[in-house]
């Protein structure tokens, strides 16, 4: 079976501007093109449900999220998502406990920029997707959180587990 990929926006898809009035109306998603640049031969649809700045993603988005999820056929699910907001997606989508398994993944730096992490985080997400039992995760800089224990040290700029 496929793999589904949710695009949603966030750095990894170049949206990370200083000022959100900035952001363009309508943007076209990087993942497709990333896919074939990382000659993925895994089976993967790819969903743009939207693109926004994990910054402006509120409750009623990750409802969309969640119904995403739950509606499509595919049980292995990356979604590409900002890191602001990351943790807290993955905190709304874990207690809906969907049959699946859902990877949560972003980037630091945009897929079209130079020294971009998001290719890496891209395929470690698919991985992960088709590896790891039912549930919610995050994947991220080469380790992966269960949805309940992980955030985003802004410090260090690195996702850590809480406990």
């Amino acid at each position: 079976m496929a793999i589904r990929i949710i695009a949603t926006g966030g750095t990894i898809d170049d949206l990370d501007h200083d000022c959100i009035e900035d952001m363009p109306e309508h943007h076209e998603s990087l993942i497709p093109d990333a896919l074939e640049q990382a000659c993925v031969t895994a089976d993967v649809v790819v969903e743009v449900l939207m693109q926004k700045d994990s910054r402006i993603v509120t409750d009623e988005d990750r409802e969309l999220m969640a119904e995403a999820c739950r509606r499509c056929p595919e049980d292995q699910i990356v979604l590409t998502h900002g890191t602001y907001s990351l943790e807290h997606t993955a905190r709304y989508l874990g207690p809906l406990e969907i049959p699946k398994t859902i990877v949560l993944i972003g980037a630091m730096v945009p897929l079209n920029k130079d020294r971009s992490d998001a290719l890496f985080n891209l395929g470690a997400g698919i991985t992960a997707a088709q590896l790891l039992p039912h549930g919610v995760y995050v994947t991220m800089q080469g380790k992966v959180f269960g949805w309940d224990n992980v955030t985003k040290n802004r410090n260090v700029m690195r996702f850590e587990a809480l406990k």
